[in-house]
């Protein structure tokens, strides 16, 4: 680990979040299903998706996509106590904006915020950004990869359920004609999404293959503008999408490329918080249209340090403007705080 990267804290999901809470979640699934649906309907939702023209959104559509790998563990995000854990350390003790999700962890989200309300808590969704991940069908690792066919939420589902919007992926490569078939229904989605007034979040992945035939996901300038000219152009208009892009050099010259509003990708994890928060400090200050960011493993599974710390950090980056440093700082000085946020209304 980077020396300046964090204090001596080691977060441990087990102290945070009670087994019998977790345990609960399949309770409730089996016995009260109905609870999802009124949970979502008793949610406060935001008047305005962004209250200062920001966003911090926490990426949790991952194993959807058999996506499970952090670092050399190969399953990692395949323990669904471990993940779930992390995820509600986030959500429930830091101001991140919100949460985009497979339809299974949006219901988790919505079961917990019961839970902890009828254990005499206040919830933690309310005025939360909720966003339904639509596209998965590509697996990961798969020959259909580059057909990434709409497997999870429909538009009309995350109309019902009151979300704040909709995540689809496109993946842009020269040598599979399914990346084109995807790019199709991605805009047929864009068009029934704006219709139901649902903003979108396009997820965008020019891709190139190594001599294996696996997908390297490309971060050159170039390959970056060129593929956020074909998002901009999707569907019957453009007002409403976000495009989210990774970071890579010559990042201010990528950002000319749209007046879209962009938020940066987190990646695959360093297992260390310092140098994503190097990538998003940088991100932030190279154009007026880098909005905030879309990130997952970087700050769910930031090695030993504490997930709720790193979100507070990058938060702190994209609303109040931290440089790297100090945003290692609030890492730091937060690490094992609020402990007790599930086990005082859930013990």
């Amino acid at each position: 680990m980077d020396p300046d990267s964090s204090d001596d804290h080691c977060f441990e999901t087990a102290d945070f979040f009670p087994r019998c809470l977790f345990d609960r979640i399949t309770e409730v699934r089996v016995s009260e299903p109905q609870v999802v649906r009124n949970e979502a309907a008793e949610r406060l939702t935001r008047k305005e998706l962004t209250v200062d023209g920001k966003l911090t959104i926490l990426a949790a559509d991952h194993p959807g996509g058999r996506i499970t790998r952090v670092g050399e563990d190969p399953v990692a995000l395949g323990d669904r106590y471990e993940y779930l854990g992390r995820i509600l350390r986030i959500l429930t003790g830091s101001a991140f904006d919100g949460l985009m999700g497979t339809p299974d962890i949006i219901e988790e989200l919505l079961i917990v915020n019961y839970l902890i309300r009828e254990g005499g808590g206040a919830g933690f969704i309310d005025g939360k950004v909720l966003l339904g991940s639509m596209n998965l069908g590509g697996l990961a690792g798969t020959s259909f990869e580059l057909d990434n066919r709409l497997t999870a939420f429909t538009a009309e589902a995350i109309d019902r359920l009151k979300l704040d919007g909709a995540k689809l992926r496109i993946r842009i490569a020269d040598d599979d004609p399914a990346a084109a078939v995807t790019m199709e229904r991605c805009a047929t989605a864009i068009n029934e999404l704006l219709d139901l007034d649902v903003p979108v979040f396009l997820e965008l992945l020019p891709v190139s293959r190594w001599d294996d035939g696996r997908l390297r996901v490309m971060r050159e300038p170039d390959a970056l503008i060129q593929a956020l000219g074909v998002a901009a152009a999707l569907g019957d208009s453009s007002l409403d999408t976000w495009v989210m892009v990774t970071y890579c050099s010559e990042f201010e010259q990528v950002t000319r490329a749209t007046t879209l509003p962009i938020l940066l990708l987190g990646g695959e994890s360093w297992g260390d918080p310092a140098p994503v928060l190097r990538e998003f400090a940088a991100g932030m200050a190279a154009g007026p249209n880098v909005r905030g960011v879309m990130v997952g493993r970087n700050v769910l599974f930031p090695g030993p340090a504490d997930p709720l710390a790193v979100a507070r950090a990058i938060h702190s980056i994209v609303h109040d403007g931290l440089t790297a440093d100090a945003a290692m700082d609030v890492v730091r000085s937060c690490s094992g705080e609020d402990m007790d946020a599930l086990s005082r209304w859930v013990p």
